[in-house]
């Protein structure tokens, strides 16, 4: 299974979830990084030295890190989805249906309904 660092916004439930489905999950908080407020670009990097991909809500801003180097163990950026049950069985199918996360930006969006 991958290996993972959740940023700070990204939910414990669905980390929670990602563990169960047997993803080894890093969050910021057991990083000793939480509440810091550390620059995006830093937590990717925090991230590649790991070796992990990188999970966040935060769309826009690692959709945009990815386009200007995507030099990084890959990053998965999600729609917010109040199931986390659901969202992390979605990340587990996106993850399981990329052949190389290596460099990748895999999109995991909440279903229409």
């Amino acid at each position: 299974m991958a290996r993972i660092y959740s940023d700070e916004n990204f939910p414990l439930p669905a980390v929670q979830e990602l563990r169960r489905l047997g993803h080894d999950v890093l969050t910021t908080a057991e990083s000793g990084s939480a509440g810091r407020k550390i620059p995006d670009l830093e937590v990717l990097e925090f991230a590649i030295r790991e070796q992990r991909l990188l999970i966040s809500l935060n769309r826009k801003h690692f959709i945009n890190l990815h386009q200007k180097d995507s030099n990084h163990f890959g990053i998965i950026v999600c729609t917010f989805d109040p199931d986390f049950v659901a969202l992390a069985k979605r990340i587990d199918n996106a993850i399981q249906a990329t052949l190389e996360t290596k460099g990748s930006l895999i999109r995991v969006n909440r279903p229409n309904p």
